[in-house]
């Protein structure tokens, strides 16, 4: 089992910045591949960014290559996500999951089922 509590959201101005953290806690950190997923209003959820359990490998969705970047501290079984030049589409409830990573297990990390545990979601308000 693993509890995943995200934080750092909030109102920004188009073009402005805001980091994104995921506090995890239960099971091994360090064996869990770790996912951001958006969800704005009548949508559905999009991929964001994902990083491998070692932190080794790296996943960012087209839309926001070259303005947000996922890192991880294992240390402090801590997810970030770095959100620069922000623009008013970013504006969704971001959600943090988790992925536990086993020997023959699929390393897709884009698709939300395959995730295993979600946090609650922080809101990111994007103003033009």
């Amino acid at each position: 089992q693993v509890q995943v509590v995200e934080s750092g959201g909030g109102l920004v101005q188009a073009g402005g910045s805001l980091r994104l953290s995921c506090a995890a806690s239960g099971r091994s950190f360090s064996r869990t591949a770790m996912g951001w997923f958006r969800q704005a209003p009548g949508k559905e959820r999009e991929f964001v960014a994902a990083i491998s359990w070692s932190g080794d490998s790296t996943y960012h969705a087209d839309s926001v290559k070259g303005r947000f970047t996922i890192s991880r501290d294992n240390s402090k079984n801590t997810v970030y996500l770095q959100m620069n030049s922000l623009k008013s589409e970013d504006t969704a409830v971001y959600y943090c999951a988790a992925k536990a990573v086993w020997a023959g297990r699929s390393r897709t990390y884009d698709d939300y089922q395959e995730y295993d545990y979600w946090g609650q979601g922080t809101q990111v308000t994007v103003s033009s």
